[in-house]
């Protein structure tokens, strides 16, 4: 027979069994992002996971490594995020998604911005990509010819055309195959304008003006996005008109673009990583393509030219800047 001393120390015994048993569970694991080469843009990524629900330090923690646009830092930067683990990896642009394809084949990664992802060899296909990367293209087939058409119709006397592009960026060297194309069948010349790291901005400029283009087309590779001021000072005080990909570029005093919104493709890359973390295989889930194009005009810099855009481009504009 129990006798109430033992009797209450058997229940408070097994009262405390549950309590012990919470206090030894492991704390939950806060989900960690890889993010390389923050940049303004990235706020645009950081609202969107806010509007999923994520809160930085919170709920989800990132991981933050810095390049600085070099190609030689891409690597060890990507293999530091692949060492901590962390459980996604978020990049832009065709050299760090091939840094990072490099450093992991396990790790899921979502690109955001790339080119064209078949022709970098990041994708057997856009429906079902493979391996353990997918995202958001920022090309679709028709593009390059479309942003030629309207540099034509808003500078009708263009003849020839400088490409200011990275060689070392994938989407680059398809961007370039198009344009070898394209631009033949509209009666133009290209010139090509390589630039692969900061210290070739000024002999690649000195070359552009020995050819005397009449107009300059300008990718958003990230090497190029980071020295954007640079570019538009360039092309400003030789008084070159230019066509860019991103309206970033017209609000920060270029002529005009026309693209898919750089802002708009990093939020819905938030997307991606939610599908992810919930379980979803990269491999599944397709690659998305831009369906809707942005028009932005600068008038200002237009008059500073001495440019008069036709009516009708004004007309079809997303947005004008005056």
């Amino acid at each position: 027979m129990i006798g109430r001393r033992e009797f209450i120390t058997f229940l408070g015994g097994a009262a405390a069994w549950p309590v012990a048993a919470r206090a030894q569970r492991p704390p939950v694991r806060m989900p960690r992002i890889g993010i390389i080469d923050d940049e303004p843009v990235w706020d645009s990524f950081r609202q969107g996971l806010r509007d999923f629900g994520y809160i930085e330090n919170q709920n989800i923690a990132i991981e933050y490594r810095s390049a600085e646009g070099k190609v030689d830092r891409l690597a060890q930067a990507a293999r530091e995020l692949v060492s901590i683990p962390v459980d996604v990896i978020v990049v832009t642009g065709s050299p760090a998604t091939h840094a990072v394809r490099q450093a992991t084949s396990t790790i899921p990664i979502v690109a955001i911005g790339v080119g064209d992802p078949l022709r970098a060899g990041f994708a057997v296909s856009l429906a079902r990509p493979g391996g353990n990367m997918t995202g958001l293209s920022s090309l679709s087939p028709d593009l390059i010819g479309k942003r030629l058409e309207i540099l034509r119709e808003c500078i009708p006397a263009v003849a020839r055309v400088a490409f200011l592009w990275n060689p070392d960026n994938d989407s680059n060297l398809a961007f370039l195959d198009d344009l070898i194309v394209a631009v033949p069948a509209l009666g133009l010349e290209l010139t090509s304008a390589p630039i692969r790291n900061a210290d070739e901005f000024e002999g690649t400029f000195a070359a552009v003006l020995q050819r005397r283009p009449s107009a300059a087309l300008v990718t958003g590779d990230p090497l190029l996005r980071r020295h954007q001021n640079r570019i538009i000072d360039f092309v400003a005080k030789n008084r070159l008109p230019a066509m860019y990909q991103e309206k970033e570029w017209v609000a920060a005093g270029g002529l005009l673009s026309y693209g898919p919104s750089l802002p708009d493709l990093f939020r819905r890359g938030v997307s991606y990583v939610h599908r992810i973390l919930e379980g979803a295989k990269p491999a599944d889930l397709p690659i998305e393509q831009p369906t809707r194009f942005e028009l932005v005009i600068n008038l200002k810099t237009a008059k500073a030219l001495g440019l008069t855009v036709p009516p009708n481009l004004l007309a079809a504009a997303d947005e004008v800047i005056e």
